[in-house]
Formats: structure tokens, C-alpha cells, sequence
């Protein structure tokens, strides 16, 4: 709809990472892309989470990798992830060639041959792909409304040193004595959906130029559990560029199994499922869980 990018060398594909665990996976995930001129990758790696010297270095090192930053600590469900997605986003946003934006973690792996990248900087008709949602979302605890008027101190608890109780401890003070946060009418209407998206160029430029010229609806989700699930599909769903927007996101994830937690960790099981789905990405992987369905999928990515 929007047209495609004038450039004199050839589109790319930018791969957006985020890791703060899990390093000798992600080196596999980025020699995925590596060999393959058509991809520019950019990295954010939790700053409390840094690898040693001689990984960063390995990491660095590779030809097709542009950024590596360390510039947020990243507490799950807080703010900071939001601004390492918009981060990695204007970063990569600076290289005219990269075409399309595909935002995975160092849990992902390509799902698809390199040859379906390709299609996508090939398609004179070049679409969004991002779950979206409008909020109250029946699929989401009391419709996520919760999400957004109550205080989650999140960027203040880290749930994964024991955080959650005192989180939860406020919210139920918050609800005893009544305590709620508006949401002002003047701030657009609110979607949400799955983190994890795949935007062409123009759509992610408005974005990141949304947060570079006005920060009010960044500022209101501090303190809301997880923003990075509501921002994008919020600024995007209330522009032009809605219109473009496919209501998929391209990934495949198993929240129905529960083996290995939600989402699911998945293994050779999920193959056959995960190639009859078209996705681009699987997630999520971990290993030793995951070893076999990774050189399945490696195997495949090179067909």
C-alpha cells in the first residue's frame, strides 16, 4: 500500500535481538543470518547480563552484525524493555537499505528457508505483520484494563529475584483502597498483542518518530505491565498505517502445551507443526530441550 523504499544497492532484512541469557545460542542464531547479505543484524543485550570479553567479542565479530549495545537493564514486565525495542529499532532505522524489521529474542530461530525473507524485499505489496488487539482483549486477565490503571512497579522488583510478591502486594493495596490510574481521553484508543512483530519501514519510522516527538503515551506506561505489549499496536492501529497491517505476527508459539512453561520450549515434536504454519520464526528455544529441532530448522533455513 505504501510503496516500496528507492534505493541504489540492494534491501535488506534487519534482525532486532534481545538476550540477556542463553549467549552460546544466540552466536547460533546470528550465523543463521550471517552467511547471507541480505540481513543486518542489531543486538541489546540486558546491561546486568553482559557476557564475558571473548564472548562479546565472538558475538561482535560477525560481519552481518551492526550494533551491540548494553544500554538498559531489562526487568521483565517494565518499561526498559519498550525503550530497547525503540533503541534497536532507530538504530537500525539509520541504514536505508534495511526494508523490513523483524523483532525476535536469542530464544527465536528462523522457521523458514531464506529464501521467504527474500519474498518479503521482493513483494511490490509489502504488508505489516503484528497481533493486535483492542483493549479491554478478552484474551487477556480482565481484559488488560488492569494492566494500565493500576501501578506495576515492575522496573522497581525484579520478578526473577523474587519481585513478584512485592508487585502483587501493591496492586492488592491499590485495589483495596480504591486507587486507580485514568487513562486521559486524549491519549488514542488502546490495542495490544503478542511482542514480537515483523514491520516494513515506513510503519516502524512512525513509530520511533511517535516517541522522538511525543512522549505522553511512553510516559503513561511506566509503572504498567508490560508496555512493549500494548505501544507499538497502539501508535500503529491509531495511524494510516493500520491499514496495512496483516493481524499475524509470522511466529510460532505453543501457549497451549505448558511443557517448559507459556510459552512453550519446543522440540523435534513441534517440527511438522512449526513448517505447516509458515512462520518465519519459532520461539521459544532453549537448550539442551531444543538441540535437535535447532539442526532440523538449520537444515530447512538452507533449502
Amino acid at each position: 500500500m505504501f510503496g516500496r523504499i528507492a534505493v541504489s544497492e540492494p534491501l535488506k532484512n534487519a534482525i532486532l535481538i534481545t538476550a540477556y541469557k542463553n549467549f552460546d545460542q544466540l552466536v547460533e542464531l546470528i550465523r543463521c543470518f550471517d552467511l547471507d547479505e541480505d540481513f543486518n543484524i542489531y543486538i541489546h543485550i540486558d546491561k546486568r547480563k553482559r557476557p564475558d570479553k571473548v564472548v562479546t567479542q565472538k558475538i561482535e565479530s560477525f560481519s552481518n552484525v551492526r550494533l551491540v549495545s548494553f544500554k538498559y537493564s531489562v526487568n521483565w514486565g517494565g518499561l526498559n524493555y519498550l525503550k530497547s525495542y525503540l533503541h534497536l529499532s532507530s538504530e537500525a532505522l539509520k541504514d536505508q537499505k534495511n526494508t523490513y524489521f523483524h523483532l525476535i529474542t536469542a530464544q527465536d530461530f528462523p522457521a523458514s528457508p531464506i529464501s521467504e525473507f527474500r519474498k518479503l524485499l521482493d513483494c511490490s505489496e509489502q504488508k505489516d505483520y503484528m497481533i493486535n488487539q483492542r483493549i479491554p482483549n478478552k484474551n487477556w486477565k480482565g481484559g488488560g484494563m488492569e494492566r494500565i490503571e493500576y501501578f506495576h512497579f515492575y522496573d522497581t522488583f525484579d520478578v526473577k529475584e523474587g519481585g513478584e510478591k512485592w508487585i502483587s502486594r501493591l496492586v492488592k493495596i491499590q485495589k483495596s483502597v480504591r486507587l486507580r490510574r485514568a487513562f486521559p481521553k486524549k491519549n488514542p484508543a488502546l490495542y495490544g498483542g503478542s511482542t514480537y512483530w515483523t514491520l516494513t519501514r515506513p510503519t516502524l519510522q512512525f513509530v520511533v518518530n511517535q516517541a522522538n516527538g511525543d512522549s505522553r503515551l511512553i510516559r503513561r506506561m511506566k509503572h504498567t505491565f508490560c508496555p512493549e505489549e500494548m505501544y507499538f499496536q497502539t501508535v500503529i492501529m491509531n495511524s494510516k498505517y493500520a491499514a496495512n497491517v496483516e493481524n499475524s505476527n509470522l511466529r510460532y508459539i505453543d501457549w497451549s502445551s505448558g511443557r517448559g512453561g507459556y510459552p512453550a520450549v519446543l522440540d523435534s515434536r513441534d517440527f511438522e507443526e512449526i513448517v505447516s504454519s509458515k512462520s518465519l520464526f519459532a520461539r521459544k528455544l532453549d537448550s539442551p530441550t531444543s538441540n535437535s529441532l535447532k539442526l532440523m530448522l538449520k537444515d530447512r533455513l538452507n533449502k
